[in-house]
């Protein structure tokens, strides 16, 4: 029998020439990944006893869940992050505007094929788009990578989805990957590997590949990954940071389950308060009144997100009494939509337009939600208080659903507006 992704970017990395699934090996990664929790991880870092990073050019660190800073507190952790990263010589640094990290490091070559990714961030699985084994680590393993650049991990039993036909507009990979977690449940693929394959995967942009592999984790999956081609590689033309080597599946690989969908026949979805499996038709929670629509974050945040919201608002206006809050993946998406003009597409329309960032997905400033509200969201959880109050209500949608419901004011199909 052959062997998965999974098994085989294990293997190499573990300088061995093949692993069952279930063993757990020791791995040296090829980037690291932290963010604003750098500073608490720092702190984990120097109860080490080690007096430096042992690689510093593995990890890249991006500001970007509280920029910029809102209160002392935080101004205090980016300071220690800026301390620590010139204290170690951490060259890839960014700072706050340049992006969400989950953006900024595809952009910045650093998501590549073949390659093994480890971040402090649960949405790390995002740059299996790009066809690496991307996962989430906790905070005191990723000190001890800072320490010794090594990890144990556990290799995964895999799953094959496999997704034909293809998406019909204003339908997108938003409501591909709901309907998937909603038929899969929040820990129906828990700590397995998601191979994301067939047609429709093959025709989407790699913005949308990005939605699948950002959204793995909220079926509990360790990594998922859909496999490169030429729209891989046109984009990393000029932008890898390094060589790499693509990394695929064998066709007679053995899976743990490999479950099929048909894109075609999809319609609208929306997950309801407050898990992301609680998913249903559009047409279940159309007319539920709404005080919010925010459109943007790691996982819907890119520029066809944003050309698909201002398709539809263009000419309109956001509903009396309903705020649209717009945040760019990354400074470079924000360069583009200008150039573009959606941005003032966008504003025309009544939108607020933020700085690129994470700060009202995870309810850290820039949108926090009041006791009895509801927000559509195009961000990748919905749990309670996730967004402010626990007594609020955050509804995930594509961001078509978004623009179409801030217009109207109410959840709405967004067919109505094609």
């Amino acid at each position: 029998m052959g062997h998965t992704f999974a098994q085989k970017v294990l293997a190499a990395k573990a300088g061995l020439d093949s692993i069952d699934v279930g063993q757990i090996v020791e791995i040296e990664p090829d980037v690291c990944l932290s963010h604003d929790n750098t500073a608490a991880i720092a702190k984990k870092f120097a109860s080490i006893g080690v007096e430096r990073v042992k690689d510093p050019d593995k990890f890249v660190i991006v500001l970007d869940h509280t920029v910029p800073a809102s209160e002392e507190k935080y101004a205090q952790n980016h300071k220690e992050i800026r301390d620590f990263v010139d204290l170690n010589g951490i060259d890839k640094f960014y700072d706050v505007g340049i992006g969400i990290c989950h953006q900024v490091l595809p952009e910045k070559g650093f998501a590549l094929p073949g390659r093994l990714i480890l971040g402090s961030d649960s949405h790390t699985t995002t740059y299996g788009a790009y066809g690496a084994f991307a996962a989430g680590v906790g905070r005191s393993e990723m000190a001890v990578l800072y320490a010794t650049s090594k990890i144990w991990l556990k290799t995964p039993a895999s799953f094959k989805i496999v997704i034909d036909g293809e998406l019909v507009e204003p339908v997108g990979a938003k409501d591909l990957i709901l309907h998937i977690i909603g038929s899969i449940g929040a820990d129906g693929a828990l700590y397995k590997s998601v191979e994301y394959t067939g047609e429709a995967v093959e025709k989407m942009t790699l913005a949308s590949r990005m939605v699948l592999s950002n959204m793995a984790i909220e079926m509990g999956a360790k990594n998922g990954v859909c496999f490169p081609d030429d729209k891989t590689k046109d984009f990393l033309d000029g932008r890898a940071a390094g060589d790499f080597e693509p990394v695929f599946a064998d066709d007679d690989a053995g899976y743990e389950q490999v479950l099929e969908y048909d894109a075609s026949t999809l319609t609208p979805q929306v997950a309801k308060p407050h898990t992301v499996d609680n998913v249903s038709p559009v047409g279940d929670v159309a007319g539920t009144p709404i005080h919010q629509g925010l459109l943007g974050t790691c996982t819907n945040g890119r520029i066809e997100d944003l050309r698909m919201a201002a398709k539809i608002l263009d000419g309109r206006k956001v509903a009396k009494g309903v705020r649209l809050l717009v945040l760019p993946a990354s400074q470079e998406i924000l360069l583009e939509a200008l150039s573009e003009g959606i941005i003032d597409t966008l504003v025309r329309a009544g939108a607020l337009m933020l700085n690129p960032g994470c700060g009202p997905c995870l309810g850290a400033h820039q949108g926090v939600l009041a006791p009895g509200e509801a927000c559509i969201s195009t961000a990748n959880r919905n749990f309670k208080g996730r967004m402010g109050s626990r007594e609020a209500e955050t509804y995930l949608g594509s961001p078509a659903t978004v623009a179409a419901s801030v217009v109207t004011g109410v959840i709405t199909d967004p067919r109505e507006f094609f």
